[in-house]
């Protein structure tokens, strides 16, 4: 099957989600693989210092919350005095993520995947320089990812600890008193929900009028009411205009969106967090005559092949929702692409999920996007205060709401609110991938008591027949 005119088969470039499974994946269906990677281990940011990581400290904060804020007391274990040792959590936050990257490693090897280290750069359309060698093959895959968009009035040092990207919030050396973070999405909330619950006053800094873009609108809403409620400032409706450091401060100028007089909120440290985009900067991209689109973006056709031949794109650096499984699915696709087979991703089926406490997540159309693309809609919400799990686990916030389309009753969105939201969002998107009607996940038994008994009688809500409301 091989080509001995190359050195392999397939060339991926990045070993992140969308690279490293790739890479198995072609090895797997026979092709011989290579994968160029920079960093001194495998996994890119998920498994470095995005995904992962934060999922250490999320899971540790919650603990020391949990601990030190009474949630135990009422559940009558007395814990004594609570206190935190820093250097302990970020101590197991990076030994988890070296037993996953060192997993990655073992599995490049188990599976002959060869592993060339340093910054790839098109020479010509299956010639490629990784650091000082040359490397050749016959079909090369660009899986490079993203990285953190700049805020230009707000210069990133994350060595010195005050002014920080989602890495640097990651690896802070002591709780700050006062944390701004400087957007209201995904990783702002995640990375502000941790050092909150650690003890930091954090105020959210968000240009648009409520958080979390992009998800439905009453999740939208919701969230606002939650981080507030936990303690988090909301500053909606605003941009920061520019970051001044004295000493161990940061001041922050700030003004209404809109337009309006400006403030300063004086912070001992600040996270941006405004966003990520693609990694297409020095890779040779006009060496082969390939331009991104407006959005530093490669385009690919269905099946991942850009418009050059020999050349395919999957991921963070290609259109779409850049999240870590929907690249690992696009890296299969891919492979099997090359190979021959069919590889499909349905782009119209990819959770996403924010993994705070309480979790929200969404699945396919929000009510907006449904409305918009001409539906009628029917929708059914159930409150997690009705759900007898979450009653007696103490964890009422959220709700759930499943989207129907009126005349055909199919599933167009699900969105959740609550503790087990990331994983409840699985079972909406098979449901989903399988056509499944709101009837169809109402008429599902549930187990009882549990979380996800919520999803069921919001099913049944579209119909207007929910038991427990």
């Amino acid at each position: 099957m091989s080509d001995h005119s190359y050195d392999y088969d397939v060339l991926v470039i990045g070993a992140g989600p969308g690279g490293y499974v790739a890479a198995i994946r072609a090895a797997q269906l026979g092709l011989k693989t290579a994968c160029a990677e920079a960093r001194e281990t495998l996994g890119g940011t998920c498994l470095n210092v995005g995904c992962i990581p934060s999922k250490a400290l999320l899971h540790g904060s919650e603990l020391f919350h949990e601990a030190h804020d009474g949630a135990m007391e009422t559940f009558g274990i007395k814990t004594g005095k609570v206190s935190l040792d820093l250097d302990a959590m970020m101590a197991e936050k990076t030994k988890a993520v070296d037993e996953l990257t060192g997993g990655i490693e073992f599995l490049f090897k188990k599976n002959k995947v060869t592993w060339v280290k340093g910054l790839a750069t098109f020479q010509d359309a299956h010639t490629v320089q990784v650091g000082d060698t040359t490397v050749t093959a016959k079909d090369i895959v660009i899986a490079t990812g993203s990285s953190v968009t700049p805020l230009p009035s707000v210069e990133v040092d994350n060595d010195k600890g005050l002014i920080v990207d989602s890495t640097g919030a990651l690896d802070l050396k002591k709780v700050p008193k006062h944390l701004v973070v400087i957007g209201g999405g995904v990783i702002g909330l995640e990375l502000g929900s941790v050092w909150n619950r650690l003890g930091s006053d954090v105020t959210v800094v968000e240009y648009l009028d409520q958080l979390l873009p992009g998800m439905d609108g009453d999740v939208r809403k919701e969230a606002g009411r939650i981080f507030k409620k936990q303690g988090m400032a909301l500053k909606l409706k605003t941009k920061v205009t520019g970051a001044a450091v004295k000493g161990k401060k940061v001041t922050l100028t700030v003004e209404p969106a809109a337009s309006g007089d400006a403030e300063e909120i004086t912070a001992d440290a600040v996270l941006v967090s405004i966003g990520r985009r693609p990694n297409t900067d020095g890779l040779g991209l006009e060496n082969i005559g390939l331009e991104t689109n407006n959005r530093g973006q490669i385009e690919t056709d269905h099946d991942f092949r850009t418009k050059v031949d020999s050349v395919w794109a999957i991921g963070d650096c290609v259109p779409g929702p850049m999240l870590a499984h929907k690249a690992e699915d696009e890296g299969i696709a891919v492979a099997e692409n090359i190979a021959g087979e069919t590889g499909i991703v349905n782009h119209a089926v990819i959770p996403g999920v924010v993994y705070t406490m309480p979790e929200f997540a969404g699945v396919g159309l929000t009510e907006e996007e449904a409305k918009e693309a001409g539906h009628t809609i029917k929708s059914g919400k159930f409150p997690m205060m009705a759900n007898s799990r979450a009653k007696a686990n103490r964890d009422t916030d959220g709700f759930v709401k499943v989207i129907a389309d009126a005349e055909t009753d199919r599933v167009l969105g699900v969105w959740c609110i609550n503790s087990v939201a990331g994983t409840m969002i699985a079972q909406a998107a098979q449901a989903m991938e399988f056509g499944a009607t709101s009837e169809d996940i109402a008429y599902t038994c549930h187990a009882h008591p549990t979380h996800s008994e919520a999803l069921k009688e919001a099913a049944m809500g579209v119909q207007g027949k929910p038991i427990h409301m």
